[in-house]
C-alpha cells in the first residue's frame, strides 16, 4: 500500500468515526501535530505516541460539529503525503460556523509506511474565534 493510499484509508475511517482504524495506521512514537506553534485551539495540541491521538479526536468532536469535510488534491512520494482539506463546522461553545478552505495536512512516513509525524496548516486565529477564545 502506498503513502497515498493509507492517508486515503485513514480519511475513509475519519469519515465513519472509526479511530482505531485511524490509530492502526500510526507508528507507536507518532508525533502528532509536531513543530506547532502555542495556540489555544484543544485539538491542535501536540501529542507524542499512538495512545496519546485519541485526544485529538475527542478534543475535536468535543467542541466542533463538522457539516462538511472534503479532501481535495492529494500529492506525495514513499515519505511524504501532503493534502488540501475543505472544512466547515459549527462552533458547539459560541454557535460559530466556520468554513476553512485548503487546510493543509502533512502526513510523514516511516520504512515501514506507517504515519511517524502529522500535523494541520490550519487558521488557527479563524478557529480560535471560532470557539471565543481569539
Amino acid at each position: 500500500m502506498t503513502p497515498i493510499e493509507t492517508v486515503q484509508q485513514i480519511y475513509a475511517a475519519f469519515g465513519r468515526g472509526d479511530v482505531p482504524a485511524i490509530l492502526e495506521r500510526l507508528a507507536d512514537d507518532v508525533e502528532w501535530e509536531y513543530a506547532t506553534a502555542p495556540n489555544p485551539i484543544p485539538w491542535l495540541q501536540p501529542l507524542k505516541g499512538r495512545d496519546q491521538v485519541p485526544g485529538f479526536f475527542e478534543a475535536l468532536f468535543a467542541n466542533i460539529e463538522i457539516t462538511r469535510f472534503e479532501v481535495g488534491k492529494i500529492f506525495g512520494d514513499d515519505a511524504t503525503v501532503v493534502d488540501l482539506v475543505t472544512l466547515d463546522y459549527t462552533a458547539r461553545a459560541t454557535g460559530r460556523q466556520v468554513q476553512e478552505v485548503d487546510e493543509v495536512h502533512i502526513w510523514h512516513f516511516d520504512a515501514a509506511g506507517r504515519v511517524r509525524r502529522f500535523r494541520h496548516r490550519a487558521d488557527t486565529l479563524l478557529q480560535a474565534w471560532s470557539i471565543g477564545k481569539g
